[in-house]
This record gives C-alpha cells, sequence and structure tokens, in this order.
C-alpha cells in the first residue's frame, strides 16, 4: 500500500467535500450567524454541546466567543455543556446518558438563547434530548450534521437552522464542522464589531 497516496488522497477528498460547501452552506450558515447575533444583541447566550469530536467543536467555538476570535473584542457568553465531568457523570449515573445535555438545558437555558447542537451522524440521541429541551425553553437551535441529518434534522422547529455537511464520511463532516465554526465566529465579529481587516 502507497501511504503516501493515500495520505494524499485524505487532502484530495476533503478539497472536494469542501468545494460542494462553497456552492451549498453560505446562505445557510449566514441564517445561523444571524440568529446568534441576534441572540447575543439581546443580551442572551449559546450554549454548544456535542459527543467526541463534536464535543471537542462545541468546546472550541465557545472558546472562540468567550476569550476572542481573530481580533480584540469583550468576551461573549457562551458555555460548551461538555466540560463539567461531575455534572455530566453525576446525571449520566443517577439519571442516563441520554439526559447529560438536556438536563443542563433545561437548568440553564433561557428563552431567546441558542443551542448550537453538533453531530456527525445527526443521531446522538443526548443531542437530539437537548434539542427538545431547547424547544421547551423556546431557544432557537443552530444544529451542525452530515449525512442525511438524521433524528436532529427531523426535530428541528421552523426558526431553527441546519448546517448540514454534504458527506457521509465523519472525517469529512468533521472538517467542515470546523469551518462553519469559524465562519460563525467571524460573522459573529464581523457583524457586532464591523468589518475590521484580520
Amino acid at each position: 500500500m502507497d501511504m503516501s497516496s493515500r495520505i494524499a488522497q485524505h487532502f484530495v477528498d476533503s478539497i472536494a467535500v469542501k468545494q460542494r460547501c462553497v456552492d451549498e452552506l453560505p446562505p445557510r450558515i449566514q441564517d445561523a450567524g444571524a440568529a446568534m447575533v441576534d441572540s447575543l444583541l439581546a443580551g442572551n447566550k449559546i450554549l454548544c454541546c456535542g459527543n467526541g469530536g463534536s464535543a471537542g467543536d462545541a468546546q472550541h467555538f465557545s472558546a472562540e466567543l468567550l476569550n476572542r476570535f481573530e481580533r480584540e473584542r469583550p468576551g461573549m457568553p457562551a458555555i460548551a455543556l461538555t466540560t463539567d465531568s461531575s455534572t455530566i457523570t453525576a446525571i449520566a449515573n443517577d439519571y442516563e446518558y441520554g439526559e447529560v445535555f438536556a438536563k443542563q438545558v433545561f437548568a440553564l437555558g433561557r428563552q431567546d438563547d441558542i443551542l448550537l447542537a453538533i453531530s456527525t451522524s445527526g443521531g446522538s440521541d443526548n443531542v437530539v434530548r437537548a434539542i427538545h429541551a431547547a424547544h421547551d425553553r423556546d431557544m432557537t437551535v443552530v444544529a451542525l450534521t452530515g449525512r442525511d441529518g438524521g433524528r436532529m434534522a427531523a426535530a428541528l422547529g421552523e426558526r431553527d437552522v441546519e448546517v448540514r455537511a454534504p458527506s457521509n464520511r465523519t472525517a469529512r463532516i468533521q472538517e467542515v464542522h470546523l469551518v462553519v465554526i469559524h465562519c460563525l465566529c467571524d460573522f459573529i465579529d464581523t457583524a457586532i464589531f464591523g468589518g475590521e481587516e484580520t
């Protein structure tokens, strides 16, 4: 097996998926960014969740908002629901793992907050439950999915926004999600703080 060619193919495949995104995703990302900006400007916050690599993405987005992305500006309120091991293990132990995000959304979420829900398959049960909890709290959901959108896509309401990576491969979907997160961070910074060059 030619490992050099195999490695190169990952780049070729990643580029091909991202090229599809250029044509398909900007309007959805713009809708998601606008919903986030409206929420933040109204004094609300963004809660973020996902499992595995998507948990890392949720934390990445939260960190970019709380600290900074590519410019100096005040921190903005975002909470990754994936980071408190005591809370997660308590909920999983006392109830079940499917409730680890939903119970946090019920406790922390308020009307007009945003839930950023991330799953490459769109089928993560605990993320789907978080979406239902967000709706019970009258929050808007921004969902980053892949494949066919799965149960997450089916759970979304009229004011929610799905940004679906056009791939069936987990690695390619995760790569797209990272670019989407950076697009959202740039959109928020530009909309709220102006179009300063980076």
